[in-house]
């Protein structure tokens, strides 16, 4: 059964750093498309940060460019976020999500994505 669950929220003040964790599991072997969507409280859920299984394209949100990083480690089956000098803007629940049959990425909408973690708050307030 695919599964995925997530790690690492939290709370931090501006110009703070986290990283989120997404543990990927029971996928079988295809091309997928691996992201990161957040949601803050009344707005929509909004792409931040996608990579592909494939060529290890990657896509972000130019809210976030130069400070977020996605990455992954195969042998541990997670998916990262490193978030740097975060912002207050950056507030809200965030999701790690799976695209099956994805070879690169661009941007792409939630509900293109099959599969979903149950989310990890962060904060970003002083």
């Amino acid at each position: 059964q695919a599964q995925l669950v997530e790690s690492g929220g939290g709370k931090v003040q501006p110009g703070g750093s986290l990283r989120l964790s997404c543990l990927v599991s029971g996928f079988s072997p295809d091309y997928y498309a691996y992201g990161w969507f957040r949601q803050a409280p009344g707005k929509e859920r909004e792409g931040v940060s996608f990579m592909s299984s494939s060529d290890s394209s990657t896509w972000y949100a130019d809210s976030v460019k130069g400070r977020f990083t996605i990455s992954r480690d195969n042998a541990k089956n997670t998916v990262f976020l490193q978030m740097n000098s975060l912002k207050p803007e950056d507030t809200g629940v965030y999701y790690c999500a799976v695209r099956r049959g994805i070879t690169t990425v661009g941007p792409m909408s939630a509900g293109t994505f099959g599969y979903w973690g149950q989310g990890t708050q962060v904060t970003v307030s002083s």
